[in-house]
């Protein structure tokens, strides 16, 4: 049996095609999905979230992977600017919200400053255009817990208080790192507020 590291299951992530993902002009699909927020569990609904401004969505494929973890932490860092132009941010993973209560209230990664969500069976992803990929037996997150679930590819969608995607960002697509989608959807939400 072969054991994959999160590394190494995210980088083959990376490199999956995301020709597929929605596009600018797209109606994002709604979800409510159970989340977590700072440890505690919540049900995210991004249609209650779309009345308050734009909204942030960010794909990743697990939480205590190298690249999600940067990609948390950097959203956590920018989080105060991503408020000040009247944005949301929810993460979304295959990730079991027991999983994401740690890592949501994590101070290293998204330190309770923002939602992330499970999308255990993939269908939120899906509905996005996502490549889900399987689950991986033996595949170890950076504190050497067992991943048991699938992972979805890294792609951001920015989307607007009219349903209507503004922005895609994809790492296979772009070639940007977790961080730089952080930092290219602040550019975006901030141009939408002004």
């Amino acid at each position: 049996m072969k054991i994959f590291t999160a590394p190494i299951v995210c980088a083959v992530l990376a490199a999956l095609p995301a020709a597929a993902a929605l596009k600018p002009a797209d109606a994002a699909p709604d979800f409510a999905t159970p989340a977590s927020l700072a440890g505690k569990e919540f049900r995210f609904s991004l249609k209650a979230a779309l009345k308050k401004g734009p909204v942030v969505v960010y794909f990743y494929p697990s939480a205590y992977t190298k690249g999600c973890d940067l990609e948390a932490h950097t959203f956590a860092v920018e989080k105060d600017k991503f408020d000040a132009a009247g944005a949301t941010i929810i993460g979304v993973s295959a990730d079991s919200v027991a999983r994401l209560n740690v890592f949501s209230a994590d101070p290293e990664y998204c330190a309770g400053k923002f939602p992330v969500a499970s999308d255990p069976d993939g269908k939120i992803a899906e509905s996005y255009q996502l490549k889900v990929g399987a689950a991986r037996a033996g595949a170890k997150d950076v504190r050497g817990a067992d991943i048991d679930h699938g992972f979805i590819e890294r792609v951001t969608y920015v989307i607007g208080k009219n349903h209507k995607i503004v922005a895609t960002l994809s790492s296979a697509e772009d070639k940007i790192s977790p961080d730089q989608h952080v930092h290219k959807a602040l550019e975006i939400v901030q141009k939408l507020h002004k």
